[in-house]
């Protein structure tokens, strides 16, 4: 996967359908993956990347943080697509967390320290443990000012090929696409790392 060309690819990528373009990342994979949060519209990249490949691992890396809402729509959506999912959480509990320091502001010095436990910590050792060549994420163009520049192909700071077959899709082309699959979706969602939707929490960035 060294070689491989990702202007060129995004160029030819961007006329695939979204379950052409993991058909194709998993015939260069030996050790895929795909990530959730449970955030809105992650149904769609969960049922497209497990109708091609119904065992790929599903790495759910869990704050502690998430509403009741969206611990019952992971709940119901692992039932559903029957996920092989594989959880991670902080070292410390929410609620020892909380005693010490809350939920910091962003522009507290210890945002940068809650983030780093919570999330990327977790991350970080899901990644460890897991070591895939290909990673799949619901990143789609629009989201933010970084992921408006990175393409359905890019490469993480680890030299990971991440791949978003939902790249070029609005709102409303998911919300078709989950109607016809007859597929739920939950909006009630907060991530504790980053308050604004347009901020990147670290993972990807």
């Amino acid at each position: 996967m060294e070689n491989l060309d990702l202007n060129q690819l995004n160029e030819t990528l961007q006329y695939k359908t979204p379950h052409q373009i993991i058909s194709w990342a998993l015939s260069l994979a030996k050790r895929p993956v795909v990530t959730t949060n449970f955030r809105p519209y992650e149904v769609a990249i969960l049922h497209a990347c497990t109708q091609v490949k119904n065992d790929l691992k599903v790495i759910w890396c869990d704050t502690g943080y998430n509403t009741p809402n969206t611990y019952k729509h992971a709940n119901d959506l692992i039932k559903k697509l029957s996920l092989n999912i594989h959880l991670y959480v902080p070292k410390q509990t929410a609620a020892y967390r909380d005693v010490l320091m809350g939920i910091p502001e962003i522009d507290s010095p210890q945002h940068k320290i809650f983030t780093e436990q919570v999330k990327l910590e977790p991350f970080k050792r899901a990644m460890e443990a897991h070591k895939p060549d290909v990673w799949f994420t619901n990143l789609r163009k629009g989201q933010t000012a970084f992921r408006d520049g990175i393409g359905i192909v890019s490469k993480s700071k680890e030299g990971v090929l991440k791949v978003s077959p939902f790249y070029h899709w609005t709102d409303k082309e998911l919300d078709a696409y989950l109607l016809k699959q007859n597929l739920p979706n939950e909006f009630v969602y907060y991530d504790p790392t980053k308050v604004l939707e347009n901020r990147e929490c670290g993972l990807h960035s």
